[in-house]
């Protein structure tokens, strides 16, 4: 599994042309379900996202969590994180998940997501989608619940 983290000031989708859901100060996560992943994998990246210190303590540094600033977090699927451009010039989504698993891992991560923090927004799975941020920073931090990124 693998999450793009964005600490925002706010964010929010449209599908169709009406706001289904928006958040304001938290992180946007932009999560890739790969083929092989288990619920182990949620948790692993749920884990490490919600106490990575991504926001500002009183002395300017990083050092708080977004369970700390009470922030809220907007989750989005993006199996698009899965592609695999090495070779030619299209991607690749061969690694992606069968979406019916997809859809449950995504949902899983959610709910687990909606039982630490007071507020979780979310995509519309398989939806086109037009998502707007305000990035904060810019912070924004790659992830891997199998830690494969720098290898």
């Amino acid at each position: 599994m693998k999450a793009i983290v964005q600490r925002v000031d706010h964010a929010r989708i449209n599908v169709d042309g009406t706001r289904i859901s928006e958040i304001g100060k938290g992180i946007l996560v932009l999560l890739g379900v790969e083929k092989g992943d288990a619920a182990r994998d949620a948790d692993y990246l749920l884990d490490k996202i919600l106490h990575l210190r991504l926001f500002d303590d009183g002395e300017g540094k990083m050092n708080l969590s977004v369970m700390d600033v009470l922030g809220e977090m907007m989750v989005v699927s993006q199996f698009t994180l899965l592609a695999d451009c090495r070779k030619g010039r299209r991607p690749s989504f061969i690694g992606a998940e069968d979406p019916d698993q997809a859809r449950i891992l995504y949902e899983y991560f959610l709910h687990r997501g909606k039982e630490k923090l007071n507020r979780v927004e979310s995509g519309k799975f398989q939806a086109m989608m037009k998502v707007e941020s305000i990035n904060d920073g810019p912070v924004t931090l790659l992830l891997d619940s199998k830690r494969k990124f720098w290898e």
